[in-house]
């Protein structure tokens, strides 16, 4: 008896030591936005004074334009990830982006809340605050969503919508990033806030990337710095905890009623392609562009492909 409570003794010993060092060894603390500011935040970045944040933001392009193109990232990322876009468009056309609440270099909602409605506050008080009257509004997986739903409350301002890989359907996902089933375990907060995996944010990429081969050791370097932004993993964790489920609103998306160009990697397994056909059948007059080897995430898996079917949408 005293041989096996031993044994038991030496088994849970090595994996409470295999624990601490899993730990140290993926021991990731928060950085403050003057550390990450100067590789992440040049020129032409600036930061706007929205509901207690400081957005990050970038506006580009000749500002007599009349209708910017303003891009709204997803879920994990940032502004960053529409560079391949910005720089194509912005020759001939202004173009707004910002990191969302919670997201790159924005940090934590002052109130702890998350919502889509929230974001289309902070969306529309940025266009307020840049005097922007009418928009093309583009959006990927949340930020489609934020999108369309935008167009819906607020249709004013918004003039045309690019919806790439939307969230707006009930939809249930064929796969779906490890650290984001992670973050939706009760009971792994503390966890999730201070370690920070880099083959879990490898992974992440590699599994919405229709070609895993197209993932760069500079994408996930960008990623991993601007999840450490002081803040982002709770907020990211707040978002998670109060997700209400897709399809708020989704039975409206017929009353949209603009020019709208539907973008979808036929790859996609967070959101599949099925989605695409139903914004499709339900905006009436929507124009359907999917790239059979691109995964969640075209814009930035292939900014070259795609943005030409933007430049082409604009022309019409």
């Amino acid at each position: 008896m005293k041989t096996i409570m031993m044994s038991i003794a030496g088994v849970l010993f090595a994996l409470v030591l295999l624990a601490i060092l899993f730990v140290a060894a993926n021991w990731a603390p928060e950085r403050s936005v003057a550390e990450l500011q100067a590789r992440w935040a040049p020129p032409p970045s600036t930061f706007l004074d929205i509901a207690g944040m400081k957005v990050h933001l970038r506006d580009e392009g000749p500002k007599e334009d009349k209708s910017p193109i303003v891009l709204v990232h997803g879920t994990g990322s940032s502004l960053h990830a529409w560079e391949g876009w910005a720089q194509v468009l912005k020759d001939k056309r202004r173009v707004i982006r910002f990191d969302l609440p919670g997201f790159g270099l924005t940090g934590p909602s002052p109130d702890g809340i998350y919502s889509i409605d929230n974001d289309i506050g902070v969306l529309i008080a940025i266009l307020d605050k840049l005097r922007v009257d009418h928009c093309v509004l583009a959006g990927a997986s949340l930020g489609g969503g934020i999108a369309w739903r935008a167009a819906l409350t607020h249709p004013l301002p918004v003039e045309k919508i690019i919806l790439v890989d939307a969230g707006g359907y009930p939809t249930k996902p064929i796969s779906q990033p490890i650290g984001f089933r992670l973050a939706s375990i009760p009971g792994m907060d503390w966890l999730f806030e201070n370690i920070l995996p880099r083959y879990l944010v490898e992974q992440g990429f590699r599994d919405v990337w229709g070609d895993p081969n197209r993932v760069t050791p500079e994408m996930v370097e960008r990623s991993i710095e601007l999840t450490q932004r002081e803040g982002n993993r709770r907020a990211l964790l707040d978002r998670f905890h109060q997700y209400r489920g897709s399809g708020s609103l989704s039975q409206r998306i017929p009353e949209l009623k603009l020019p709208t160009l539907i973008i979808w990697g036929g790859r996609d397994r967070l959101i599949p392609p099925e989605n695409a056909e139903r914004f499709h059948r339900d905006i009436v007059g929507s124009t359907l562009v999917i790239f059979k080897d691109l995964g969640h995430a075209p814009e930035e898996e292939d900014p070259a492909r795609t943005v030409a079917a933007v430049k082409q949408f604009l022309d019409k």
